[in-house]
């Protein structure tokens, strides 16, 4: 516990260095903030070099749960916008999309051939030769109804 009493600005700037290049391993944008909460940590040390290790450590959990909170809060009026609105929810992007079956609707389930793949579709039984309206999407299953 001794080398608790000897934390200097430097450690903190050092500690936002590397939860900034964990950032780049893992999923989110997560330890970005805490890295920033670090760095203003270990700027607040420098014009406070007193400011005992409990004190550091309150105001690097503070400062952590402030960012990440304003953060979203701040994506959430602005979410980013992208040309590319589908691209980790490929199945919502044949909503609304009318298709003709190849295959009938047996018991509620099916499959159609969309573009270079096949999905698994539900909804009401239908002939093949059917055309059906892609209306919601489950996962990697595709909502039909008839399209009459």
């Amino acid at each position: 516990m001794q080398w608790l009493t000897q934390l200097d600005y430097w450690h903190w700037f050092i500690l936002a260095v590397l939860l900034m290049i964990l950032e780049v391993f893992s999923p989110g944008a997560f330890l970005l903030w805490m890295g920033l909460a670090a760095g203003v940590v270990g700027l607040l040390l420098l014009f406070l070099p007193d400011l005992g290790w409990q004190m550091q450590f309150l105001a690097f959990a503070l400062f952590s749960v402030g960012i990440i909170v304003a953060v979203r809060a701040f994506l959430r009026r602005r979410p980013i916008e992208t040309d590319q609105p589908y691209l980790n929810r490929r199945g919502e992007q044949y909503l609304n999309r009318i298709f003709t079956l190849k295959e009938p609707i047996i018991n509620g389930e099916g499959k159609i051939h969309v573009d270079d793949s096949t999905w698994k579709i539900h909804g009401e039984d239908c002939p093949a030769g059917s055309q059906v309206k892609v209306t919601g999407v489950q996962g990697v299953v595709l909502l039909v109804s008839r399209d009459d």
